[in-house]
């Protein structure tokens, strides 16, 4: 029997994912490449701004990958990843506020400068700690993993499913943005956190630190895809989908359904961290705009209009969704929300499977056209 390494084992039947890391190890060599070494008066220059907003994307992706897991095989529609992004995303802004130090516009090398301005005269406990790289980077998956966990043992073990879950994890979210907004929990109300300077001692004006933050996103993203890959192709994997068909009948069967649920939306909770805390220092800021359930509709969208429990799908769908986004914001603002809500009922209702269901459904029908031929000129 001849070996095969594990990663094209894994690989074997799943052609999107081979595309999809073909495309990711592509763009890794290429855009350091355009932006830092051809000249900026080169029409092949990539700069810093195209960098920065890849680098978003990619976070988006790795937060529908997150989300895909979780509704795409699962069948849980949370309209609470958003929480679990913007987490993430603060547990890194804390981070990089405690580096700013005294080169704030207080000069207070203990205190943020918002914390100065509102007459703040020591650091709040959740602060403390958080100077270090290493523990806001723990902080960033484990916050979003303990509330999901505590919201997801109280949920499944009710057995809450469907819209009503959906409601209340989108309750969730708004409960957390308005407490977020409030000047008293000590994360810089409204304005949020921002003004950031360093980040594990390089400046994040340099065009390299931005350059590797861009590198690290995209391989968290890749690894992301092929644990996820793993899961799914696993025994967990397969009874995880089984919920999704027939929970009743899995429960019946002799599996602990609760327990199952619970396990791959923590799972998908440190994801959605990850995303946020790796999205923070490449856009600037972080407030509690990111906590608005409308972030979390958008990323069904993204899933949906991507396709649905296929993991490379739903990276495609952030990818193309939010640049679609960035180009009608600009080009007609008025019209990007009427647009979204259409692109979602059209996916709904004529590509339940996304785009990459389509694709599917054209390459079948190429295939069952070309046996058909085939067929015709044998009876020939």
């Amino acid at each position: 029997m001849q070996y095969r390494p594990a990663l094209l084992r894994l690989l074997e039947n799943d052609r999107g994912g081979k595309i999809l890391l073909s495309i990711l190890a592509l763009t890794a060599i290429l855009i350091p490449i355009l932006n830092l070494a051809v000249p900026a008066s080169s029409p092949l220059h990539v700069t810093n701004f195209t960098v920065a907003i890849l680098g978003k994307y990619f976070c988006y992706a790795l937060l529908a990958l997150a989300l895909d897991l979780v509704w795409g095989y699962c069948g849980i529609l949370s309209l609470g990843h958003g929480a679990f992004f913007a987490l993430g995303g603060y547990a890194m802004g804390m981070y990089l506020m405690r580096q700013i130090g005294d080169r704030g516009v207080y000069g207070n090398p203990n205190l943020p400068d918002f914390m100065v301005f509102l007459n703040w005269k020591e650091l709040p406990w959740y602060w403390y700690g958080m100077e270090h790289f290493w523990i806001a980077a723990i902080m960033a998956m484990l916050i979003p993993a303990i509330l999901a966990f505590i919201f997801g043992w109280l949920a499944f073990r009710s057995r809450v499913t469907g819209v009503y879950l959906s409601i209340i994890t989108q309750a969730l979210t708004f409960a957390l943005m308005l407490a977020f907004f409030r000047n008293e929990m000590g994360f810089g109300g409204n304005n949020g956190l921002t003004d950031f300077k360093d980040i594990v001692g390089f400046s994040l004006q340099s065009d390299t630190t931005r350059v590797v933050l861009f590198l690290v996103t995209i391989l968290v993203l890749a690894l992301a895809y092929l644990i996820g890959r793993f899961i799914v192709n696993s025994k967990l994997g397969r009874v995880v989908v089984a919920i999704r068909d027939a929970e009743d009948r899995t429960r019946f069967c002799g599996y602990r359904v609760e327990s199952f649920k619970l396990w791959i939306f923590v799972f998908s909770s440190i994801l959605a961290g990850i995303a946020g805390a790796l999205f923070v220092p490449q856009v600037g800021i972080i407030n509690p705009g990111e906590f608005s359930p409308l972030n979390s509709i958008e990323l069904v969208v993204w899933v949906a209009v991507g396709g649905r429990a296929t993991l490379y799908g739903a990276v495609a769908g952030a990818i193309m969704v939010n640049f679609a986004k960035s180009y009608f914001t600009a080009a007609l603002p008025d019209v990007w929300l009427f647009a979204l809500g259409a692109l979602f009922v059209i996916v709904t209702i004529f590509l339940p499977k996304g785009l990459v269901g389509l694709i599917g459904q054209l390459n079948q029908k190429r295939q069952e056209k070309k046996l058909a031929s085939v067929k015709v000129t044998e009876a020939k």
